[in-house]
């Protein structure tokens, strides 16, 4: 298998632009897919994917050069094996709060006796249906696990979090974060700013890449000068809905 190459961009601490798919459909993920970013995020926590459309996003992104990355809804074991098992390699984590829920994932995304992942590789898509033979004695390394913090306890934890072996990056969430700080629906609060920009410094004190979204272009930039180094400078959804209402209004007759 190829070497997980946005997981080696984000150790060197390249910049990586990114973009949201949630509109949980392979077709226009496939049409994202040639735009020019580096990389492509499937959510499935508040986009309504499964596993199998999931799979067949995955499928239409494996034929350009663009990272996949995949949001599951929650964190647990068995999800994150099944989303490996169907080739998944770079995994977003949201709402981690503890060090010790980062310890379980990074398990979840290891083969015994580094981790609890069940071995089913025989099946899987991830190792081309059985035919690479040596599957097993390099999945682990190829694996990216990012966690997502977005509460003032995951904040309180994060040097801990970050600490973790086999966490690759940390991703900040302003919305749910902006939320917890009691500023619901926004994000650019001073405080909530603050907290991530503050953020921003500990992620990479601990030796790990910075993640966040922003669907601001302007934002986008500022978060890319706090040290963000792998960023989603937008969504699908939104630039559909803002692009249609747009040209809406330019054709409407009063």
């Amino acid at each position: 298998m190829a070497e997980n190459t946005f997981k080696a961009a984000l150790a060197r601490g390249e910049t990586l632009c990114g973009l949201w798919l949630a509109l949980a459909d392979p077709y226009s993920a496939e049409v994202c897919a040639g735009a020019g970013f580096d990389w492509l995020l499937i959510d499935g926590e508040h986009a309504p994917n499964d596993l199998r459309s999931t799979l067949a996003s995955l499928q239409a992104l494996a034929a350009y050069p663009v990272v996949p990355l995949v949001r599951p809804p929650v964190g647990d074991t068995v999800g994150i094996k099944r989303l490996l098992d169907i080739g998944a390699r770079n995994i977003l984590i949201p709402m981690v709060e503890t060090p010790e829920q980062a310890r379980e994932l990074v398990a979840a995304t290891r083969y015994p006796p580094r981790g609890v992942r069940g071995v089913g590789a025989a099946l899987a898509r991830a190792s081309g249906f059985g035919r690479d033979a040596a599957y097993l004695s390099h999945a682990d390394d190829g694996v990216c696990l990012l966690l997502q913090i977005e509460s003032v306890a995951g904040l309180a934890a994060l040097d801990e979090i970050a600490a973790v072996d086999g966490v690759d990056g940390v991703f900040i969430g302003p919305a749910d974060l902006a939320a917890s700080f009691g500023q619901l629906g926004q994000p650019g609060h001073a405080d909530v700013q603050q907290a991530i920009q503050d953020a921003a410094r500990r992620i990479r004190a601990a030796g790990k890449a910075a993640g966040i979204l922003s669907t601001d272009e302007a934002q986008a930039r500022v978060y890319l000068d706090w040290g963000y180094t792998f960023v989603a400078v937008g969504t699908d959804v939104t630039l559909l809905a803002r692009a249609t209402s747009g040209l809406a209004a330019r054709f409407r007759t009063d």
